[in-house]
Formats: structure tokens, sequence, C-alpha cells
């Protein structure tokens, strides 16, 4: 007879197991002996010091006692990570403002053009979907070939002041030597 000729032994469930010494099942005396555990583990460390000096040591915690809130983890979430949400007109306004400044950053045309476009896409979105309670929506799309120029303009205008500002002054001509002082 071969390994797999075997019939298979079925495990027994040691979860209905009872300790003959307490009377409960082993599951329950491994959870009781694990928390005894986990207490020996925090006395350790206290003697060890481990939890001196702590962060917040000795201060009363934030909030504690006030109503309760169902979204205080939101709400921290975007104070601790200073997330601003605006409605889309005022996303929008922001957005157009910010807009030149981001193009100033990105090196070819293709870029520019994808960025505008993808401005543009937003504001026909905002301008057909439902403004309920919103401020108006005032950003209009940008004239894409416009914008492009204004941007190689912008360009243009920086690769020649940094030019300007790389170019050494002119000195005054130097005096040979064998040119006399007068």
């Amino acid at each position: 007879m071969t390994m797999s000729d075997q019939p298979e032994q079925e495990k027994p469930d040691r979860s209905r197991v009872q300790d003959d010494r307490t009377g409960r099942s082993a599951a329950a005396a491994r959870m009781a002996q694990q928390a005894s555990w986990v207490d020996q583990q925090i006395r350790v460390a206290m003697a060890k010091g481990e939890f001196d000096d702590l962060p917040g040591a000795g201060k009363p915690l934030k909030d504690l006692g006030s109503s309760h809130d169902p979204d205080w983890w939101l709400k921290k979430l975007v104070e601790r990570e200073r997330i601003a949400v605006l409605p889309p007109s005022l996303q929008l306004r922001k957005d157009d403002a910010e807009l030149d400044a981001r193009l100033d950053q990105l090196f070819a045309d293709a870029e520019v053009r994808r960025e505008v476009e993808d401005f543009n896409a937003r504001v026909m979105r905002a301008r057909y979907s439902p403004q309920d309670g919103q401020p108006p929506l005032i950003t209009m799309p940008r004239d894409l070939d416009e914008t492009v120029a204004a941007w190689q303009q912008r360009r243009a205008d920086r690769r020649t002041a940094r030019a300007a500002e790389a170019a050494p002054d002119p000195a005054p001509p130097r005096r040979r030597w064998w040119q006399r002082r007068r």
C-alpha cells in the first residue's frame, strides 16, 4: 500500500478540547495565557523606561469629552495634510491663476498644449454640469494658440535674461607694458 492509497486521517478539532485541570477549552486557556504574556511584556517595557519621554506625555488628550463626530478621522486628515477642498468653480479660478506658472515649468509645446486642453476640458465640463448652491463659474476657456504663443514668448524672455546675466561685463582695455602712463 502506498501513501496515496491510505485514507487521509482527519485532524481532530482542538478548539473543543478541554483541559483536564481547569475544565476550560484549550483555546480559552491560550487566550488567557496570551493576555498575561502581553501584560508581562508591558511591565518589562515600563521597567526598562521605554514609555518615558513619549510625545504628548503629561498633556491632556485633544477633544476628549467633546461631542461624538463620526467624521472625526476625515477632519483630522484634512487638517494634517492641509487638503483644501473647493467647489469646482473656485478650483477652476485658482487653477486659471496658477496655469501660467505651471506652464512655465514645462519644456515642450506638446506638453503645454496638452495641459491647456485639459484645463479647457475641465472648464467646459463645469459649465455644463449643474451648480446647486455653488459660486458662479466665471472662468473662461483659454485660447490654445494664444496661450502657447505667450508661453513661447515668456520662455524666450527668460533665455535672453539668463544670457544677459551670464555674459561678462566688458572690462576696460588693458594697457600694454610698453605704453607709458601719461
